[in-house]
């Protein structure tokens, strides 16, 4: 809010306030975010896996399907919402 009277105040009109920067992603740091994310995330679905079931060979196989299934569907929906104007200021 402060930062974005600062640059709203003395900006020219073809300048992008700080808010309107800070709110659009550009699709490389969607990728690196979702990569990221499931990293974490598929760590938790082989401990979980290999909890369940006792198998280290299925968690990791389990892991494996789940890492590549969700990158991708989680690029879409952060796309998706990249677009939804709803809750930004």
């Amino acid at each position: 809010m402060i930062l974005d009277q600062i640059f709203t105040s003395n900006k020219n009109k073809s300048e992008k306030s700080f808010q309107e920067i800070k709110n659009s992603d550009k699709a490389t740091r969607s990728i690196v975010k979702a990569i990221s994310w499931r990293i974490l995330g598929t760590i938790d679905t082989i401990v979980i896996s290999w909890f369940v079931t006792g198998e280290i060979t299925v968690a990791l196989s389990i892991g494996l399907i789940e890492v590549i299934t969700k990158m991708i569907l989680y690029f879409f929906h952060e796309r998706i919402w990249n677009l939804v104007k709803w809750g930004k200021h």
